[in-house]
């Protein structure tokens, strides 16, 4: 179990950091009042330059997610109490992380971000690219927000497990101590007769 929640949360970890990279192109559409068009093309470059690497990164990435997807759904085949509150809900979160990426984020950036119009940063942002980008930096927060509950989900199934070990040790050396301290009584009385 251990190893299983290792990599989980070295997997999920290494994608929330795969996202926090886009954080020079989502803070400035997202957090940033107003949305000028310096800060769209500014993302929008951004965005183009990602879609122009090496296609075998998302052969990487893709893989990464599958290796992640499949140790949570091992560990919640176990099919303890602890692993079906836990893990059932990694596996939701996961999966709504996964499913946004693979089919709103890729798609939106190999669509709209192959080729942006050439440009000065001080011209006006063209409208049919205004709401993908704020789209984009939007998928983003929901994709890390997701990953961040399934690390609280496996940090919480942790200290579950660490609280319930700590319970049955406690347990346990009540019951020995009480059967050792039966055992002193029931041979004292018979030594003390003999």
């Amino acid at each position: 179990m251990g190893v299983r929640a290792g990599v989980v949360v070295c997997i999920t970890s290494f994608l929330l950091g795969s996202l926090f990279t886009h954080w020079i192109a989502d803070s400035l559409t997202l957090w940033k009042s107003p949305v000028t068009d310096e800060h769209l093309w500014t993302a929008a470059l951004y965005y183009s330059i990602l879609t122009k690497g090496p296609v075998q990164i998302l052969y990487v990435l893709f893989g990464i997610i599958i290796l992640g997807g499949t140790t949570i759904f091992w560990s919640f085949n176990d099919l303890e109490a602890g692993n079906l509150m836990f893990d059932g809900g990694s596996i939701f979160l996961y999966g709504v992380a996964a499913i946004m990426y693979a089919y709103s984020v890729i798609p939106n950036l190999m669509d709209k971000f192959t080729a942006i119009p050439p440009h000065h940063i001080k011209d006006a942002f063209p409208r049919l690219l205004r709401t993908p980008t704020l789209d984009l930096a939007s998928n983003h927060l929901v994709c890390s927000v997701a990953l961040t509950g399934v690390l609280i989900l496996q940090a919480g199934r942790w200290w579950a497990e660490l609280a319930d070990g700590d319970d049955e040790e406690g347990y346990l050396s009540e019951k020995v101590d009480g059967d050792v301290g039966e055992e002193k009584k029931s041979t004292t009385p018979l030594a003390a007769t003999a």
